[in-house]
């Protein structure tokens, strides 16, 4: 089922919100990582959130691209 331009422009918004904290996170994480002392388990805990994120873009690019049947 073909979704409608407000839901493809909703989808395309959150994508763009979703791809912009993903690379915050890549900073945060960088930053943290090159600390002296730095909290192992709150970089963990980023790279967790990052890993779930790329899920979400990933579906949400799925859902954006049209099926192609071969």
């Amino acid at each position: 089922m073909a979704m409608t331009p407000e839901e493809e422009r909703e989808l395309r918004e959150q994508l763009a919100r979703l791809l912009q904290e993903h690379r915050d996170l890549d900073s945060a994480i960088e930053a943290l990582q090159g600390s002296p002392g730095s909290d192992i388990l709150q970089v963990q805990r980023l790279k967790k959130r990052k890993l779930y994120l790329r899920d979400r873009i990933t579906f949400i690019e799925d859902q954006l691209t049209p099926d192609i049947i071969a």
